[in-house]
């Protein structure tokens, strides 16, 4: 995954507040300063790596090799329209 520190400097910035328990922030506090960066550092790297995975997740469709062959050979050979389709894209057209 890309780091964020690692794309060209924006000029441009938005602001995220948000609150936590005392513990969260300790232990917050605790992992920046292990990993040699400031708390707001470690959280928008660890927020951004996670958000980019998440996102990468629900927008990619992976098929098994048996799926994928039977996905284009639909693709290549595909069957002709049933009466009920013909007639669903009359009413939508």
């Amino acid at each position: 995954m890309p780091s964020i520190s690692t794309r060209r400097p924006s000029t441009d910035s938005a602001r995220i507040n948000l609150r936590t328990s005392p513990e969260a922030k300790a232990l917050i506090e605790r992992a920046a300063a292990l990993m040699g960066t400031t708390m707001s550092g470690f959280m928008l790297q660890s927020a951004y790596e996670l958000a980019s995975q998440v996102v990468a997740e629900q927008e990619t469709l992976t098929l098994s090799d048996r799926d994928r062959d039977a996905f284009l050979a639909v693709l290549a050979n595909p069957p002709k329209p049933t009466q009920a389709l013909i007639d669903l894209l009359k009413l939508t057209a």
